[in-house]
């Protein structure tokens, strides 16, 4: 979906990219995937939103994440009533970042299987440093043991990076708070959702679906607006115990 100023009907200033599939998308590599067979759009109940860019450099920073979402939900249902799902796969771009940084300083708690296994893969004196070594190698997700290691305290942490860290009062990842902002809930954490070099680079390869609710958008916004609430399904507040 491409969106023009009435007064310069040839000029896009935004773009939203939406993706028809069967069931919650969770890896954008298969979401992409163009050798895929084509699935008949009437079959898809869910509609993924997977891109939203300004295609003018004067908009940098201007929001309108919730009116495009509104606007194709309503081009959309019309005409595939069958739609009852609206999410989106998106990176967590600051978590690797605030993962090693947090580790670094001691902010995060290893279990003592996590403690073991990272200073075994390793050598490495401390699971901080382990885990900021595993981390390092770009074919750690073909790697069984690594994986196994990494996994739970991964999506541990993804957790507490969405839902608990906070910059004045705000979702410290950019990504989450445009997604909160305009009242979608954290509906699940996809393990490997993008292990593209980028993916691994920014998310450790999570990624995160936001889903908007209808019914539930307004107060979703609200909760976040007013004391920094973050929605989320117990699914995903589960992985924090």
């Amino acid at each position: 979906y491409a969106f023009f100023h009435p007064r310069m009907p040839q000029e896009p200033l935004i773009f939203i990219e939406v993706a028809l599939v069967a069931g919650m998308a969770g890896n954008v590599q298969e979401l992409l995937d163009e050798g895929a067979p084509a699935g008949d759009a009437e079959d898809a109940d869910t509609a993924i939103f997977y891109s939203i860019s300004n295609a003018q450099k004067g908009l940098a920073g201007v929001s309108f994440g919730s009116f495009l979402i509104k606007r194709v939900v309503d081009d959309l249902l019309p005409e595939l009533p069958g739609l009852k799902r609206f999410a989106t796969l998106s990176p967590m771009p600051g978590f690797r970042g605030w993962l090693e940084s947090a580790a670094a300083a001691g902010a995060i708690d290893f279990g003592a299987a996590e403690e073991r296994s990272f200073k075994a893969l390793t050598g490495a004196d401390n699971a901080a440093s382990g885990l900021a070594v595993l981390l390092a190698r770009p074919d750690w997700p073909d790697d069984g043991e690594v994986v196994q290691a990494l996994r739970p305290l991964l999506l541990r942490s993804a957790a507490r990076y969405l839902l608990e860290e906070k910059r004045h009062g705000a979702a410290l990842d950019r990504v989450a708070h445009f997604h909160l902002s305009n009242g979608a809930r954290v509906e699940r954490l996809n393990w490997l959702g993008n292990a593209s070099p980028e993916g691994l680079g920014q998310s450790a390869g999570l990624m995160v679906n936001y889903r908007y609710k209808l019914a539930d958008i307004e107060a979703n916004h609200e909760a976040y607006a007013t004391d920094g609430t973050v929605v989320a399904l117990p699914a995903v507040r589960n992985l924090l115990k």
